[in-house]
This record gives structure tokens, sequence and C-alpha cells, in this order.
């Protein structure tokens, strides 16, 4: 029996008050019940991942292992363990089962039983009702202390203010920090002058060897942009200026994404809640100058200059230092250059990256040139897949072995009913029977082990012949107008058909990614986040 163990947590807090190591402890006991072997690679844990979400490492590591037949039961205290959301669980148990893997439940066993399968579904469904209870609960709390003044909107207090360390979140305990007190109003002053730019007030700050908010030397335009346009320093508190939002990009095109690239949107102020009153920093009047300053500004921001046209803008990469490259202008030639190359204000490393700059009339050219062989031969594309999928496949013979495994696996059974009858008939001893009976048995475990592995084989085959074939009809319709197509049509089919290109001095690597339904014709690979949100 092989078996795998999952464990999971919701939060840092619950992985740090040992609640993982407590699941882990009783499923170890109840594996030594069933006479089950315990390996330690075999247990998938997520620390501090919430059931809510279907976008876990250990499971997904979980769901590769079973979809390859390498499991048959999979062990877990409770169904909220496995997720919050009784779609979820019923999505995953069924998913388990089609790769012949049983899901047990240490603290309530389940069975095909009509009355243990109501329960797991009414179990399921608390569990999702409790959780979004405990939501909105905790939410429409802080919105009544934010809304009567008593919680500080943040858990992180600005620059240039202090807590009170026996109530940090309250707001009657907040305090000026005179020494950065000076250095927000050195800010504000500074930028105000006339011809001061946020990159010359940035290099200014680090001339005068003045620590940023976070302690070091190397300020960056980003950490001031944000003091400058925090309404706090007028002495104002407001909730809510900022919302969660999902991942829209890779935090690097050449990392998996992960936790840490989710971000937070700005609100419309109107949406925003006042909390009350604090001692100010700055007066109104000129932190809305400073407003006004900074708006203008974006206006001529190098992302806006569209005198040149790139077509593989924001899609490539440095192979020396992993940054990405972006559009310049120099001499009336248009070139591709790694950020890393930037003032070290710009790109928060202390080196400058040493890769040239990449022509990008000869880079774009290379690049759809390569873009177009592949549209025109589909073949390339089919071959990708089949290494992809682990090798070559022949109908035939896939045939052949499952046909010969389903009549081992009759014979198998013919001899374990003939061994009974034999028994039965007094032909054969106690011992004898359970010996031969216990190696029909093992036989018979082997051939199911197989027929398993055999079935995901077929399914991988079947995969990729009907990719293939969504794939041949896309790029026949691609064809038909890729000869006269103009920059925006390139453009649009080099973000669609492109995830990344990678310059290494004279080598370019190009990595496809190609629609494998109309569906995702229109969607772009690096939207698609369950492809990325794996563990680093």
């Amino acid at each position: 029996m092989r078996v795998a163990i999952y464990v999971r947590v919701s939060s840092q807090r619950q992985a740090q008050t040992q609640t993982i190591e407590q699941q882990i402890i009783r499923l170890q006991t109840h594996c030594q019940t069933q006479g089950w072997t315990w390996v330690e690679e075999n247990v998938f844990r997520d620390d501090g991942f919430s059931g809510a979400s279907l976008s876990r490492p250990g499971l997904d590591r979980l769901r590769g292992k079973i979809g390859q037949a390498d499991f048959d039961r999979v062990l877990l205290t409770v169904p909220d363990r496995l997720a919050r959301k009784y779609v979820h669980q019923m999505l995953l148990i069924e998913e388990f089962e089609k790769g012949g893997c049983q899901v047990e439940f240490a603290e309530r066993p389940m069975s095909q039983d009509p009355h243990d399968q109501l329960l797991l579904q009414i179990r399921g469904a608390v569990a999702e009702y409790e959780r979004s209870l405990i939501s909105e609960r905790m939410r429409r709390g802080r919105q009544q202390k934010f809304e009567a003044g008593t919680l500080l909107p943040w858990t992180r207090t600005p620059y240039g203010y202090r807590p009170n360390p026996d109530r940090p979140r309250d707001p009657a305990g907040l305090r000026l920090e005179p020494a950065e007190v000076t250095v927000v109003n050195l800010i504000f002053d500074t930028y105000l002058k006339e011809g001061q730019s946020l990159f010359g007030l940035t290099k200014s700050l680090m001339a005068q060897h003045i620590l940023s908010p976070s302690g070091r030397i190397l300020w960056s335009s980003a950490s001031v942009r944000e003091i400058l346009i925090n309404p706090v320093y007028m002495g104002i508190l407001y909730a809510g200026r900022t919302s969660p939002r999902p991942s829209n990009k890779r935090n690097s095109a050449l990392n998996p994404v992960g936790r840490k690239d989710r971000g937070r949107v700005a609100t419309p102020p109107e949406q925003w809640v006042v909390v009350g009153q604090i001692e100010a920093i700055v007066s109104k009047e000129q932190f809305e100058a400073v407003q006004v300053k900074l708006s203008k500004g974006q206006q001529f921001a190098r992302r806006n200059n569209v005198t040149q046209e790139y077509l593989l803008r924001a899609l490539i990469s440095c192979g020396h230092c992993r940054l990405a490259s972006s559009g310049r202008a120099s001499a009336g030639k248009a070139y591709y250059a790694c950020k890393g190359k930037m003032d070290p204000i710009q790109t928060g490393r202390e080196e400058r990256c040493g890769s040239r700059f990449i022509p990008a009339v000869q880079l774009d050219e290379l690049v759809w040139r390569d873009l177009c062989e592949v549209i025109t031969k589909p073949e390339l594309i089919e071959e990708a897949l089949k290494r992809a999928q682990g090798g070559e496949w022949l109908p035939q013979e896939l045939q052949a072995r499952r046909t010969n495994l389903h009549k081992a696996e009759v014979s198998i059974r013919n001899q374990i009913e003939r061994l009974t009858e034999a028994y039965l008939a007094q032909i054969l001893t106690i011992e004898e029977y359970k010996r031969r009976r216990t190696d029909l048995e093992q036989r018979q475990t082997s051939l199911t082990n197989q027929l398993g592995i055999l079935e995901v084989n077929v399914r991988q085959h079947l995969e990729v012949a009907g990719l293939a074939n969504s794939i041949e009809e896309f790029c026949k319709r691609v064809q038909e107008g890729i000869a006269e197509a103009n920059f925006e049509q390139k453009r649009q089919l080099v973000k669609l058909l492109i995830d990344r290109v990678i310059v290494k001095d004279e080598e370019v690597e190009i990595r496809y990614v190609i629609p494998t339904s109309s569906k995702s014709e229109h969607i772009r690979f690096c939207h698609l986040r369950k492809d990325y949100l794996k563990s680093k």
C-alpha cells in the first residue's frame, strides 16, 4: 500500500505553534494502526496556505504524483485540510480517484455508503460557510474600528512616526520621530524646488548619507514617491487607500510567480475611510502642490515615449543579470537595454550590468522570422509536445499492452477462485492456501499498478493528439494573414505566442507558448496564474 500524507495550516502563526506537527503525529498513529508503511518523503505539507485556494505548492506536487499513479491512498486528518470549499473538495477527490488513489480521513473514515457521502458534503459546506463567516466578521470588525478612530489602518508605521510599543495599532499612541520628520520636510521642500526631479531628489538623499525607511544607504525613487503621495503627512489618517489584487504579471519573467507577486492596487479617493486626525508634518497646501507636480511628471515618463516602435517591448530579459530590458533610443537608433545598466537608484543593485545594448531592428527581425517558421511548420510544435510529455508513443503498442494486462488480471482472478475451491474441497491445507493466495494477490496488485501507469500514458497520448490537431488548426488560420501583417498585428501575435526572449551576448533564446484551444487564443500566457503558482 503506497500511502501519501497531506497536511496543511492556513497561517504562519499556526505553523509556528506546531499545529501541523500535531496533524503529522495523528496521521502517523493512524498509519501504524492500519499497518501502513510511513515514508517521510511521501509527506506533502503546506505551511501557511489558505484552504480556499487550490494554488498550493504541496498540493500541486501531490496532484502531480497521483497523476503519475505513484500512490494508492491519500491520508488527511479532516476534509477541510484538503480544501475549505466543498466544490474544491469534490474536484480533488474525483481527480484522485481517477488516478487510482483513494482519499481517507483519519478522524472520520469515509466509505461509498450514501450516509457517509452525505456527511462529507455537509462537512464541506459547513467548512466553507465557516470560513466565509469568519472572514466577513473580521472585515466588518476592522471597518467599525476604522470608522470609530480606534484602529490604525496599517501594520507598518509610515516613515516619520512611531507607534506605542504596548498598543501598536492605537491612534492615540502615535508619536513623531524628530530625526525622520526632518527628512520628510527635506523631501517635500526639495521636490518643490524649480527643476527638481524625483530621480534628482533620490540622488540628493543618498549623497547626504541619509538612511532610507528600510535602513539602507541606497534609496529608490519608488520609496521617495511613496512618501510624497502619502496623505498621512498632512495629518489625516485614511483606511482603504489600497486593496489586494491578484497578480497579473510575474515579479521576474525568468521565475515562476509566487506569493510575493501578489500586490495591491490604489482605490479611488471617494472610497477611503477617514480614521481620524494626527499631528501633521507638512501643510495641506504643500502636499497638494507636490501631487500636482507628480502628475505632470508622469506625463513625460519614459514609458509614455512612443517615438520608436519596439516589437519585443516588455518581452526581453538579460541573460546575465536576469533583469528585464527596455527600449532606448540613441543617436536616432533603437536599442534594447538591460535595466541593470541603469543607475543603482532605479535598479536597487549596487553594481551595473555589463551587458551590451541590443540593436532593436535586428533582434525584432530575427525573432519575427523564427516565429513565422514555427507558425508555418506546426509539426515542429507537435514534436516538442511529444518530447515534453516524455517521449514517443505508438497507439498499437499501448493497446496491445493494455489488452495483455487485462488478460493477465483475469487469469489471476480465475487462479484465486480455483485456489479457493481447492481449499474448500480440503485438497490444500490452510497454510498452503494462505501462502499461494498471498503470492497471487501480490501479483494482482502489481498488475493493477501497471494498468494505472499505462492508463496515464494512454491519456497523455490522447491529449497530445488532441492538442496537436488544435494547434495545427490555429497555425493554419494565422498563416493566412501573417505575410501582410502590420506592426500592431505583429505586436499582438508576438505577445500571444512569445513568453520571453532571453539575450546573452550572441545567444538568443525564444520561449514560445502556443494556444491549445480557441479560448486561450485571447489570453496571454503570463495571465494564466495556475501555470506559474508553484513552489520556488
